[in-house]
């Protein structure tokens, strides 16, 4: 099933042949992924690991204080059976004892009750003397003490009273000690307060304040331990405990003053992260700064708290795993509210790298921060910004594409929905709009300063760059089509003109000139980028600006020679089915053709940019030589041997040449390749003229010049003969078995079917 699916996910990410060239990224960001995956993996074992050794620890202490307790008690027990078998009259010297005992508790019980209000009225005036100066709170190790006896006579005093199962005076002894709940209710907001700015104080110098708080947190944590212990102990040995109660002086409940300090720090935390949180909506960009304080609370306590406070509490180590938590509960709040936006996700995304070196500096080690600051998630993150950059980019482009097409489709004679550049070429409206766009959006991903984020948006804008031409060029094609299927349409001149100014558009995105300093779109585009990726993409990227350059040429190639084909399917379309019938040796076609051509290349030539003028002229050549070839599939088109055909043939390919050699817009080279393609037409003559015996030799010939010389076209040839028969077709294709050509770059002959 898991290679199922992960075969269908492959199949939707490499659909198309240029995917191919994202699975480096791909692979790239699959091992970044399974490594982060790895990391939280190994941290969430250790992590129970760690737990799991505490707590089998911790129930091995345990066991061995509840076993070292049982085995006490039943020392005590057997001594004190024993001593009663040695002792004399040991039941009445026993009874006398306890009589003694109870006695003295009573007269002590009695005695504490009568003091009580006393002495809780004189800590309450040390509150108040603290209260009046709360920066140093000089009482509050007397206070402590003195609350802790009065504690102590209160909960011995209710457990007595519990014991003898009298309401009546349960009720009266709760009246009386109400106000010492009050009293311990003001001397915990004392130590809250301490606690909540334990780091205030630390900075203001007051390192006394900071260890008296120590030291009753310390004492309550080993009156918390004893409590817990005992209460272990009753549990599993009420009958021999209940013996021994006499033993248990002290604290009977846990106050929890450890638990409460720790809280009072994450307490005191979390309202400077909310602080840090509202500043951080209000400009993301300044996150270092609005948490400079977690990093110096930090500091504090490694500088100066830890040789004021136990040992034993990892004081430094505390705190770190506390902030560290805080910070992370911070950053995957504000990453999975959707409300956060894309400023935000960023400076949020380019945070740990940050944090990890400031916590590092302070001896944190980035494995020992358990949980990972941004769980992980920094591929998703980078993925999930980068989409954000790349919906924009679609947004627009399919915004200007629309527009290219209204304006395509609101096209007059007139040319009202076309521009013209500096030099008077014909240009569309909205291309310096497109790549004036694409730069920003390449400042918007560069604003990320992740390269992984800029790379990933290069490669979304040059795949969207190929299907852009894609589109162009089929909604090109297809208002083409519509005059090849009409020649009787309107607006040819308009439709020709915008052929015209898009593929100039194509010249303009790579034409540089670099002695004049003016680069093209494609070369701007290269440079705005190229200082915001890797060396390595840059040399991947390359190949695919190498790719898009040439798409450029080929599209402008493909206008050009669309127009042509228009030429011949509109203004020549009466013309063409003439030639090799018995009408074309009284014609003088081809000369009016090329005095059309003329015509074109005077109107077109100041519009036209210089570098595809001879395109222009070639590609009209070029179609020129197609249409006459395939000619010989005209319906009544015959070579009959007593026929001028040769005459006529060599007077059509003349007129040609002599526009191929006068015309002063073509340059000497592309003239001489043209006239070396027109050549072909002496093959032509041959398969026409030959002795019916040597037409195989004569296609062999043929064959060997021109390799993709398509065989049902010889076929057309062979029956436009006046002398075909069977026998001769079937020599040309014994021939064609035999000859083993070897493949070269195309040839004219490739078009002519």
């Amino acid at each position: 099933m898991t290679m199922d699916s992960s075969t269908v996910k492959l199949a939707e990410l490499l659909r198309h042949p240029d995917d191919l060239d994202k699975i480096p990224a791909m692979k790239l960001e699959y091992v970044r992924k399974k490594a982060a995956v790895d990391s939280q993996l190994r941290s969430g074992l250790k992590e129970q690991l760690e737990i799991t050794q505490s707590g089998m620890n911790g129930i091995t202490d345990g066991q061995r204080t509840v076993q070292l307790i049982k085995e006490e008690m039943m020392k005590i027990d057997k001594l004190c059976a024993e001593a009663q078998n040695m002792i004399r009259d040991f039941p009445n010297i026993n009874l006398v004892s306890q009589t003694h005992r109870n006695f003295s508790a009573v007269e002590t019980m009695r005695t504490n009750l009568d003091s009580f209000n006393d002495r809780l009225t004189r800590i309450e005036a040390l509150l108040r003397e603290d209260d009046a100066d709360p920066e140093n709170m000089p009482n509050l190790l007397a206070v402590h003490y003195e609350l802790t006896q009065l504690r102590n006579i209160r909960d011995d005093a209710m457990e007595q009273i519990e014991r003898a199962d009298d309401p009546s005076a349960q009720n009266t002894l709760e009246e009386y000690f109400a106000r010492l709940e009050e009293t311990v209710e003001w001397f915990d907001e004392h130590v809250g307060t301490i606690a909540l700015n334990l780091i205030n104080v630390l900075i203001n110098g007051n390192n006394g304040l900071v260890v008296r708080l120590a030291v009753i947190i310390e004492a309550e944590e080993r009156s918390d331990k004893r409590v817990k212990a005992l209460q272990e102990a009753l549990k599993d040995h009420k009958e021999m405990a209940a013996r021994f109660q006499s033993i248990t002086d002290g604290a009977k409940q846990v106050r929890g003053y450890k638990e409460k300090f720790l809280q009072a720090i994450q307490i005191h935390a979390e309202e400077q992260i909310n602080e840090s949180k509202q500043a951080f909506l209000e400009d993301p960009s300044r996150i270092d700064k609005n948490l400079k304080w977690f990093f110096n609370d930090l500091n504090a306590v490694k500088q100066g708290m830890v040789p004021l406070m136990p040992k034993k509490w990892k004081i430094f180590q505390t705190y770190g795993k506390l902030y560290h938590q805080l910070m992370h509960d911070f950053l995957i709040g504000m990453v999975d509210d959707p409300e956060t936006d894309s400023a935000h996700m960023l400076s949020i995304l380019n945070w740990p790298e940050k944090y990890y070196q400031k916590m590092a500096k302070l001896g944190f080690k980035q494995d020992e921060l358990e949980p990972l600051v941004l769980d992980g998630r920094e591929p998703e993150l980078v993925r999930d910004f980068r989409q954000l950059v790349i919906k924009y980019l679609d947004e627009w482009l399919d915004r200007i594409f629309k527009t290219e097409q209204n304006d395509f489709m609101e096209r007059s004679v007139e040319g009202g929905n076309l521009d013209a550049d500096e030099y008077g070429y014909f240009r569309t409206k909205n291309l310096v709009d497109m790549w004036r766009m694409l730069r920003e959006q390449i400042d918007s991903a560069g604003t990320s300063q992740r390269m992984d984020v800029v790379e990933g948006v290069i490669d979304a804008m040059i795949l969207r760059l190929k299907t852009r031409q894609a589109n162009w060029q089929k909604m090109l094609d297809d208002e083409a089509a519509k005059y090849h299927a009409n020649p009787e349409l309107d607006l040819l001149p308009a439709l020709q003109d915008w052929l015209v100014a898009t593929a100039n558009d194509q010249i303009a995105c790579i034409d540089d000139n670099e002695e004049a300093g003016r680069f093209a779109y494609l070369t701007s585009f290269r440079q705005k980028f190229e200082p915001l990726v890797s060396p390595q993409y840059l040399e991947r990227v390359d190949g695919d600006i190498a790719d898009l350059r040439n798409v450029y040429v080929d599209f402008s190639t493909h206008c050009i020679a669309k127009f042509a084909q228009l030429v011949f399917a509109v203004d020549f379309r009466t013309v063409m089915p003439d030639f090799f019938t018995p009408r074309w040796y009284s014609t003088t076609a081809i000369k009016q053709m090329i005095v059309t051509f003329d015509e074109y290349v005077s109107d077109y030539k100041v519009v036209l940019h210089h570098s595809l003028l001879d395109i222009f002229i070639e590609e009209l050549a070029d179609e020129l030589l197609v249409r006459y070839l395939t000619s010989v599939r005209n319906k009544g088109a015959k070579f009959k041997r007593q026929d001028p055909y040769k005459d006529k043939l060599f007077n059509d390919v003349s007129t040609a040449f002599e526009f191929f050699n006068e015309n002063s817009h073509l340059s000497p080279d592309v003239g001489e390749a043209i006239k070396q393609k027109w050549r072909v037409t002496e093959r032509f003559l041959e398969l026409i003229e030959a002795d019916k015996a040597v037409v195989p030799e004569v296609f062999a010939a043929f064959k060997m010049d021109y390799w993709d010389l398509q065989l049902s076209w010889v076929e057309a040839v062979l029956r436009a003969r006046d002398d075909f028969d069977r026998g001769m077709l079937n020599a040309v294709k014994a021939r064609a078995a035999q000859i083993d050509v070897v493949r070269g770059m195309e040839t004219i002959m490739m078009k002519v079917k």
